[in-house]
């Protein structure tokens, strides 16, 4: 039972981490304005990167929180999770710092959904719930680490406040940014291979739609 609420803490919040990972290469993926000639904005490199990171941290996380079921393995197991918490926090700081990248450049766009005003607050909404989950679940990593530094029976690992306020209440809050701040309509099943973008032909002409485009991404469908 303990191994199972220990793994049930530790591993869950790294399937956000994962959402927020897919969400940047698919952005990056589909605006083909940008071009990107950097190594760490390719798509593939950007999804299998972090998601390789995280299933490493996961892997360690899980390990660790195993080893420390027994007396004998429950220092060697801290530190195996120290260390992949300590690990998600490095590639979590290395993904921010790509994620404003992408936000401050305009070449990368996202569609405008049904709710949005225009394109700029389509991308606006998108970054916004992904760099503050993304906050969330590094705020959330540093308390798992001094929770695991400070040992079992240490004052946080005590503190029943502690892990309400800097555990479930922060994960609670990102769900809600992803429920409030609702990104699915702003990625279309078409894929942007397939559009021009502001800077080079300005739409694309199918059967009966053109789309049209400005500096900001997709601004909306036309029938013919």
């Amino acid at each position: 039972m303990y191994v199972l609420m220990t793994l049930f803490l530790l591993l869950p919040p790294n399937a956000l981490a994962l959402v927020n990972y897919k969400t940047i290469g698919k952005i990056i993926e589909d605006s083909v304005q940008a071009r990107p000639t950097k190594f760490w904005l390719r798509p593939r490199f950007v999804n299998w990167f972090y998601f390789a990171s995280d299933i490493f941290s996961i892997a360690m996380q899980g390990a660790g929180g195993g080893m420390m079921t027994t007396a004998k393995g429950r220092e060697p197991g801290k530190k195996i999770v120290l260390v992949g918490l300590t690990v998600q926090l490095f590639f979590f700081a290395c993904y921010l710092l790509t994620t404003v990248y992408v936000w401050r450049k305009p070449e990368y766009v996202v569609n405008q959904g049904p709710r949005d005003k225009n394109p700029a607050a389509a991308k606006r909404k998108v970054m916004v719930a992904i760099v503050l989950t993304t906050i969330i679940i590094y705020l959330r990593s540093i308390y798992r680490i001094a929770e695991f530094a400070d040992g079992y029976g240490g004052k946080i690992y005590s503190s029943e406040w502690a892990f309400y306020v800097f555990d479930t209440l922060l994960i609670f809050i990102a769900f809600l940014v992803y429920i409030v701040l609702f990104i699915g309509p702003n990625f279309s099943k078409v894929r942007a291979s397939q559009h021009k973008i502001y800077g080079y032909p300005q739409k694309m002409e199918s059967d009966d739609t053109t789309v049209h485009y400005s500096s900001s991404g997709l601004v909306h469908n036309q029938k013919q």
